[in-house]
């Protein structure tokens, strides 16, 4: 028998892609962000922690993570990025999200002045949706993507069945995943299988594995919510599409 039949047809260039991003586990409960971005940062070349840490003091970035705080952190390391988003700024029929609730009040005025500064900063925000299909032309040019899901039904189809569920909470916190309310997670988009209709990905709440998940439908993304994306995993914002050079400032 010829290996070739055993295996099946064969994929054509462009149809799997699965990138060296290193997984990075997030330490607390809020810091998924902040992990993703150092996955991103070290797929891109070396990282000095302390010039990490740095970076978080000179932004002042606290344990309340936005999505655009995401995208300055990138502005700052010289990557070149995009922030895909169909909110520009805060929107206000969010406030009674148990998710924002805590901080809403204090942090409205600082992320929506963030959105007003973005261009004179040199930081790109986009008012756009993405289908399955941008994602994939993204990835196969060798760019990697911070998302931002619901992680109430973000699920990954590797994982065994009694953890596939819990995968957004590390070790010694509370598992969100229980709540019916929206609950936001940041993962990291490293590949895909067209022939499966699979997005590989990045969840920083592990330190041990890449995880995976159907994705077949093309869909909008939008921004801050658990509107309906890429089946079930339902993207809410593509926070930043990075791409492959550090320091283009």
């Amino acid at each position: 028998m010829r290996t070739e039949e055993a295996a099946g047809p064969q994929l054509e260039p462009g149809d799997f892609v699965q990138l060296p991003v290193p997984i990075i586990q997030q330490l607390y409960h809020w810091d998924c962000g902040l992990a993703c971005s150092k996955m991103v940062l070290r797929y891109l070349g070396p990282l000095d922690d302390g010039e990490f840490e740095s970076a978080l003091r000179e932004l002042r970035l606290t344990r309340s993570i936005w999505t655009i705080d995401l995208a300055y952190l990138m502005r700052h390391f010289g990557v070149r990025h995009r922030f895909c988003t169909q909110t520009l700024g805060v929107d206000k029929g969010y406030k009674n999200q148990s998710f924002y609730r805590k901080h809403f009040d204090s942090e409205e005025t600082r992320v929506n002045q963030l959105f007003a500064q973005a261009k004179a900063c040199k930081v790109l925000v986009e008012k756009c949706t993405v289908s399955v299909q941008d994602i994939q032309e993204h990835l196969a040019q060798g760019h990697v993507a911070i998302v931002l899901v619901n992680s109430g039904v973000l699920h990954c189809d590797l994982c065994s069945s009694p953890v596939k569920y819990c995968c957004f909470a590390p070790s010694g916190h509370r598992c969100c995943c229980r709540s019916p309310d929206y609950q936001g997670h940041f993962i990291v988009l490293r590949g895909y299988n067209r022939a499966t209709g699979c997005i590989f990905y990045n969840n920083p709440a592990y330190a041990d594995r890449e995880c995976w998940q159907e994705c077949a439908a093309p869909a909008s993304v939008t921004s801050r919510k658990p509107e309906p994306v890429m089946a079930q995993m339902r993207i809410s914002s593509l926070s930043t599409w990075t791409a492959d050079s550090r320091r283009l400032v």
